[in-house]
């Protein structure tokens, strides 16, 4: 029953609610990792975004102005992620926050000793258990895949802390998972201990959990550098999350742009 309530709410929102052509077009644009997606998959994205936009609150930071581009351009980094998974998958936060740069939050931990330490250090972005999602748009608008970085953080903690270990379907297996990761989370670590040029950028070692969203930002944006570094890796995203980017990327090597009709290149959100 409550599914077919929610289908029909569902529906209702996508009757009233539109993302305007030309803005859909340039949200496009502005995320090549789109490029990738079927006539299929992109309407589907669309619908899935009009429902992101009309559930999820925005807030500006500081006073700053979240413009309707900004607020589809992050909508499509964090819908990508849970395209084949459903928008219940963020049903345990509500609040994006957006800085217009990198902003200091505060942090309180306490070490080995039992010293109590407070750390201020400049962050691009920050997921919290039950939200906020907190982004800078000036990394957001440069850095194709951050915002991606901070919303697969959220999945992750749907199992409460983030640790690398998202909820599993039910098809795959938590054993495997766990040792997939490991493994490349410390093949990783090893090849920096070594002072070897990584595969993935070397935050990615800093512990399991950011090991996980920074793969998961290759898995959508450099999906041949992932499959390539990390294969076992790749399968089990790809049983994850339920899609295949490294098909896509080999069939839109030839002509990635196929989708716009001027053949013009994506550009930033900001239109620079």
């Amino acid at each position: 029953m409550l599914s077919i309530i929610k289908a029909w709410r569902d529906q209702r929102i996508l009757r009233h609610e539109t993302i305007d052509d030309r803005l859909w077009e340039a949200g496009l644009r502005a995320l090549p990792m789109l490029g990738r997606l079927t006539a299929e998959e992109l309407h589907r994205l669309r619908r899935l975004a009009t429902l992101f936009l009309h559930h999820k609150r925005f807030m500006g930071a500081h006073g700053f102005d979240i413009t309707a581009g900004m607020r589809l351009d992050i909508a499509l980094q964090a819908c990508l992620p849970i395209l084949n998974l459903g928008l219940e998958w963020y049903d345990e936060w509500v609040t994006v926050i957006v800085y217009p740069e990198d902003f200091l939050p505060e942090h309180e931990y306490v070490d080995e000793a039992g010293v109590v330490h407070v750390e201020r250090s400049p962050h691009s972005g920050e997921a919290w258990e039950r939200g906020p999602v907190l982004l800078s748009w000036d990394e957001v608008n440069h850095s194709e895949g951050l915002a991606v970085h901070e919303f697969v953080h959220t999945l992750d903690m749907r199992n409460g802390q983030a640790n690398g270990m998202p909820p599993l379907h039910a098809d795959m297996s938590t054993k495997v998972w766990s040792q997939v990761m490991s493994a490349a989370f410390e093949a990783l670590n090893t090849a920096l201990d070594r002072g070897q040029t990584p595969p993935l950028d070397p935050y990615a070692a800093t512990d399991p959990a950011e090991f996980f969203a920074v793969a998961s930002e290759y898995f959508f944006a450099e999906p041949h550098t992932l499959c390539e570094a990390y294969p076992e890796v790749y399968g089990q995203f790809r049983a994850f999350y339920r899609q295949d980017q490294d098909t896509r990327h080999q069939r839109t090597m030839t002509d990635p742009w196929r989708k716009f009709p001027d053949g013009q290149r994506p550009r930033s959100a900001s239109g620079e």
